[in-house]
């Protein structure tokens, strides 16, 4: 049967989705007019009436498959096989891409011709522009009469490319969550082969392991990367697609740090595990990864970009001066925010397009706040061009805060497990708050902790995307939960509540009540005695001779910090500090004060301190700052996650011009005064939510 280029995406999309779809959200998906859509949409019902599935309609909502899962099974193989597949130009020049990685000799120019089913002069125009994008690794696309066509390069550089592709079309959390066998469009099966699919399972496996041993954690966003960076590359040395002996030279230098016994044991797991016999050049590679991944959890503070965090308070400032809501207060907000808009301004700034498929009813459901979001996006972030499917985004943090209800009384646990975000997650609780006051949502994880929470913490896990776990175990739903899924969840819960009551197995020491009190008394003591600790032991000290380079600056404070008992290695310390201010500046836009943080196994317990230079140091920034004084923010590898909430409070103080006048001329005891009302009024606010 020939399936048009149109017709398959759209029936790809309705395959790939649980829910209704409008007309506009598909046209948004792939990019083509409603009107396009609506004439597209007989062909399609054609096709399905021949496969015995229906386009079921409803009013309102939009449309939806239904059918059994043997005739849906069925469609999507026709889609996925059809000998008149069509692909989009972008389609088909990701697809020759991936074909010229996998090979592993030239190309003929008419082969690929074949494969894609176009003319050689269409194939060799795709060529022209691609030469350009694979030129941006480092790569060389090489194309001669009789030899063919292909792709060399530094087979690092050629990892980092494959990396690159997958997230143009596919989602870190869609790659890892969705089985293979799902899969309906031969791009996506590609780009998942690239990807190392097949060998990610194993992986993850051994990364656990691997933590176990080393007693801490990755981030979620560095335990993602490298988990997806490491399965390409073990599928690519599978392949005989090596990296080459430059690493080995480097391989002493990344061995000898402070992580090595960290590094050698994850290498040998996999060469153990996987049955590789990784060269010492594979084995550099891995540990570069590792010392990649790792080094981005030396910061102290996450939110630690003050330019960023400033325009958040200015959203949300604009914002609640128009509706009158107490957004300002609301920590949650300020958070949620910041770590979308961190990754939303990068997207923007490096012109990647920005889907949300939940735009549409976003706009529906709160139109005023929407406009009023929209205006604030256009003032705070002038610099950019914020399109309508990031203020959604927006709009769905702003949402949640402003439905935020106070917890009721619950019989059922539940964890939500969300893709979209801090903002979609609360939303989704609000939503479920109101709909299924009967569910108590215990904590909001990402897909790869959703598989090792303990199950006795919770009885159901709702999720947006799909994860890697039995049906049974969890319920999909949208963020903005919809009528449908409602009555779905609601069933769901009530098969949860049975099995709770027939349970035979209940711990003798389970108490719900009470260890749920005593946990909250126990966070607000580590609350409370960080928050004195800091300021009983905070110093003002003056560094009256320097040497006028920021490195011996902060190495002289981190001795000095040595001699209070603070650290134990005033040097590595440093090193992670000026490791830190490479990233990107630590100082606070329009100011001459600073922030410097860091966390490492030398550091023994968290510390507050003020340094005021005799001299003041210019700083070679973009463009170049005056430094007069800075904070030197310091804590322990491994901590509470209370104790990062303190830290975090401190941090945003910095925000306040009333704080940084202190800190330019205020007495130590002016500014422990300031630090002491703050965390007080933070931690009287942490009592009142653990109360609800």
């Amino acid at each position: 049967m020939s399936i048009s280029s149109r017709t398959r995406r759209i029936i790809e999309l309705l395959l790939r989705s649980d829910q209704e779809l409008t007309a506009a959200h598909i046209a948004a998906e792939i990019q083509m007019s409603s009107r396009t859509v609506h004439r597209e949409l007989a062909t399609v019902e054609d096709i399905l009436h021949e496969h015995g599935v229906e386009l079921f309609k409803k009013s309102g909502l939009g449309i939806r498959l239904h059918g059994d899962e043997s005739a849906l099974a069925r469609l999507a193989q026709l889609v996925s096989v059809s000998e008149d597949i069509e692909f989009s130009p972008e389609e088909r020049q990701l697809y020759v891409i991936c074909l010229l990685l996998e090979s592993i000799e030239p190309i003929k120019l008419y082969a690929l011709a074949h494969e894609l089913k176009v003319t050689v002069p269409t194939i060799s125009s795709d060529l022209d522009e691609l030469d350009g994008f694979v030129h941006k690794f480092g790569v060389v696309l090489t194309r001669r009469r009789g030899y063919g066509v292909e792709l060399s390069g530094p087979e690092e550089q050629l990892r980092d490319m494959i990396r690159q592709l997958i997230q143009l079309r596919i989602d870190d959390t869609e790659l890892i969550a969705t089985r293979e066998e799902h899969l309906v469009h031969p791009l996506d099966r590609q780009l998942f082969a690239l990807a190392g699919k097949s060998e990610m399972e194993a992986v993850e496996t051994i990364l656990w392991s691997w933590e176990e041993k080393w007693a801490g954690r990755l981030s979620e966003n560095s335990y993602t990367e490298l988990l997806i960076r490491l399965s390409i590359a073990l599928r690519r040395i599978r392949a005989g697609k090596t990296v080459v002996a430059q690493y080995a030279a480097e391989q002493g230098t990344v061995l000898a740090s402070h992580r090595e016994a960290d590094a050698i044991y994850l290498t040998g797991l996999l060469s153990e595990r996987m049955q590789l016999a990784l060269s010492p050049a594979e084995s550099a590679y891995i540990s570069r990864l590792l010392r990649l991944a790792q080094a981005e959890d030396l910061s102290l503070l996450p939110a630690d970009d003050l330019a960023l965090t400033e325009k958040v308070r200015l959203l949300i400032q604009y914002v609640q001066g128009v509706m009158g809501a107490d957004y300002g207060n609301d920590r949650s907000l300020r958070e949620g925010l910041f770590y979308h808009m961190k990754d939303a301004l990068q997207r923007l700034n490096d012109g990647q397009n920005i889907r949300n498929p939940l735009l549409d009813q976003i706009k529906k459901d709160y139109t005023v706040l929407f406009g009023i979001v929209r205006e604030a996006a256009d003032r705070v972030l002038s610099d950019v061009v914020v399109p309508d499917e990031e203020v959604g985004f927006l709009v769905m943090h702003f949402g949640a805060s402003l439905e935020r209800l106070k917890q009721l009384r619950r019989d059922v646990r539940a964890i939500l497990v969300c893709s979209s975000g801090i903002g979609s997650s609360k939303l989704l609780q609000i939503r479920l708050q109101k709909e299924l006051p009967q569910i108590q949502i215990v904590g909001r994880v990402s897909w790869y902790e959703a598989s090792r929470t303990e199950k006795d913490k919770y009885d159901l896990i709702i999720s947006t995307v799909d994860l890697p776990l039995d049906p049974g175990q969890y319920m999909k739903v949208s963020p903005l939960l919809t009528e449908g899924e409602a009555d779905r969840l609601r069933s769901f819960v009530q098969a949860a509540l049975d099995r709770k009551r027939t349970e035979v197995f209940i711990p003798e020491d389970y108490v719900p009540s009470e260890v749920s009190a005593f946990e909250r008394l126990l966070s607000l003591k580590t609350t409370l005695d960080e928050m004195v600790n800091l300021i009983a032991q905070f110093k003002v000290i003056r560094l009256d001779e320097q040497s006028g380079e920021l490195p011996l600056i902060l190495h002289e404070a981190c001795r000095y910090e040595e001699a209070r008992g603070v650290l134990t290695d005033a040097s590595l310390v440093t090193q992670r500090l000026v490791q830190r201010e490479q990233s990107g500046s630590q100082i606070i836009p329009g100011t001459e004060v600073a922030l410097f943080h860091t966390r490492s196994e030398e550091i023994t317990r968290s510390s507050l301190s003020l340094y005021r230079l005799g001299t003041p140091l210019m700083v070679d920034t973009e463009p170049r700052a005056r430094l007069s004084q800075f904070l030197l923010m310091l804590a322990p590898r491994t901590l509470p996650k209370e104790i990062l909430e303190v830290l975090s409070e401190i941090s945003a103080m910095l925000l306040d011009t009333e704080m940084i006048d202190l800190l330019e001329t205020g007495e130590e005891a002016e500014i422990r005064d300031y630090l002491t009302i703050h965390l007080k009024i933070f931690f009287n606010t942490k009592t009142e939510a653990s109360e609800m």
